[in-house]
């Protein structure tokens, strides 16, 4: 018999049916590992986007604090959203 492997639980399911997969993929502990698994990808992108932003700055190639100007004169900032 086939068996089918969860990549995000890193395991074997014992029979690979449909319904196997769908009680699997169904369960709690399946979906945190699928939410932690993206959380980490995010965290992954953010970090590279910092250390390219990062990079490119040192090189010269962002000009410092482009938001060290004063603001126009009679320019608003947007108050927060009220809740």
């Amino acid at each position: 018999f086939r068996r089918f492997y969860c990549d995000y639980c890193d395991t074997y399911l014992t029979h690979d049916s449909p319904s196997v997969r769908k009680t699997h993929c169904s369960g709690r502990k399946h979906k945190e590992n699928v939410k932690d698994y993206y959380q980490k990808w995010m965290e992954e992108q953010a970090q590279s986007l910092i250390d390219k932003t990062t990079a490119a700055f040192q090189q010269g190639k962002i000009p410092p604090t482009p938001f060290s100007a004063p603001p126009p004169a009679g320019a608003m900032i947007p108050p927060p959203p009220s809740i």
